[in-house]
């Protein structure tokens, strides 16, 4: 399978780093407010992820980007250049709501959507065939797609998608459907498709999705954008300085010895080597220093770690939070 087009250096220095760039853009429709002034960059070669609740304004945004409808006001640029109709073909998109025709044989549909997209036939039944086999799905080729079930059509979307190889992949709830195997098949697919150069916006509720594969995120909550950045970067901006301790020794004296310490002790268990597990919110991260001078004075410590808080608490608090400041009150003047 050919390698996505990776951009040189040289372009990368005169600005194009993010393939996506959304710069101030709202939407309304009637007297309902999808997006209001959203901005976000998307790095090109990177997993994407957009989240936010139902009706946060998630999909009135990726429908822009497909140049489906247009912005009120604002702007957004792809590849360094105004997004026009003319960039379409560059956006694979596969929405939640499926479109595959029902009565049509998988193979005849697949070449139809994808001689839709420019691809030679030779080209188009050449790479149809490779993934096909690559997510072992040659056997259906003949069959209509009304004898699949939903995870086997999603499949076959997939492959129409990715397959002309445009610049920018656009996921929305991809793994609907989908049983834990053939899920991981996919996002197999997506970081493998995100390691041959292209980049991927992936929208879902799935937050343990969000951790397996997105690079960087943007939270859209009730039209605007309340959070944004690498997930790594925010699973430690949120930590609340908890740690998991294990050791092995007196788990009573140690705990005597470190509770000055700690702010909150639990003890996790003891596992057949003697190792103890504790987990223990401390006042500030300054006082790990304390905590493991203190514990390796009475103890053997086998393991140090933070424990990060997840994307599911980081989406969760965040919202609650963006809701409870939206609600409150505008003081008098």
């Amino acid at each position: 399978m050919q390698n996505y087009v990776i951009f040189t250096e040289k372009a990368r220095q005169i600005g194009m780093d993010n393939i996506i760039e959304v710069d101030k853009v709202s939407k309304a429709f009637t007297k309902h407010v999808a997006l209001d002034e959203v901005s976000l960059q998307v790095p090109r070669g990177k997993v994407y992820g957009l989240l936010g609740p139902n009706g946060a304004g998630k999909t009135t945004l990726i429908r822009i980007i497909n140049h489906i409808t247009a912005p009120d006001s604002g702007m957004v640029t792809f590849d360094g250049h105004p997004l026009t109709a003319a960039d379409v073909p560059n956006i694979g998109y596969l929405p939640e709501e499926r479109g595959l025709y029902k009565k049509m044989k998988v193979g005849e549909q697949a070449l139809f959507f994808a001689r839709l997209k420019g691809m030679s036939k030779h080209d188009a039944t050449a790479a149809l065939k490779e993934w096909f086999e690559r997510l072992e799905i040659t056997s259906w080729w003949d069959k209509k797609v009304e004898e699949l079930s939903k995870g086997m059509a999603q499949k076959v979307q997939f492959i129409v998608t990715v397959l002309h190889q445009p610049k920018l992949l656009i996921f929305d709830e991809p793994f609907s459907g989908f049983d834990p195997i053939n899920a991981n098949v996919l996002k197999r697919e997506i970081l493998h498709l995100r390691d041959q150069g292209a980049t991927v916006i992936f929208s879902t509720h799935n937050m343990a999705s969000v951790e397996e594969l997105c690079d960087n995120i943007t939270l859209i909550n009730k039209s605007h954008n309340i959070l944004t950045g690498p997930v790594a970067d925010l699973r430690r901006r949120f930590s609340d300085n908890t740690y998991e301790l294990g050791f092995e020794g007196d788990a009573e004296a140690v705990m005597a010895q470190i509770k000055p310490i700690v702010k909150k002790m639990d003890i996790l268990g003891t596992d057949r080597d003697g190792v103890t597990r504790l987990k223990l919110a401390l006042p500030a991260a300054d006082a790990s220093r304390e905590l493991l001078a203190t514990a390796n004075a009475c103890s053997m410590i086998r393991s140090f770690n933070q424990i990060l808080p997840s994307m599911d608490e980081i989406f969760i608090r965040t919202v609650e939070e963006s809701n409870s400041n939206s609600s409150q009150t505008p003081p008098a003047i």
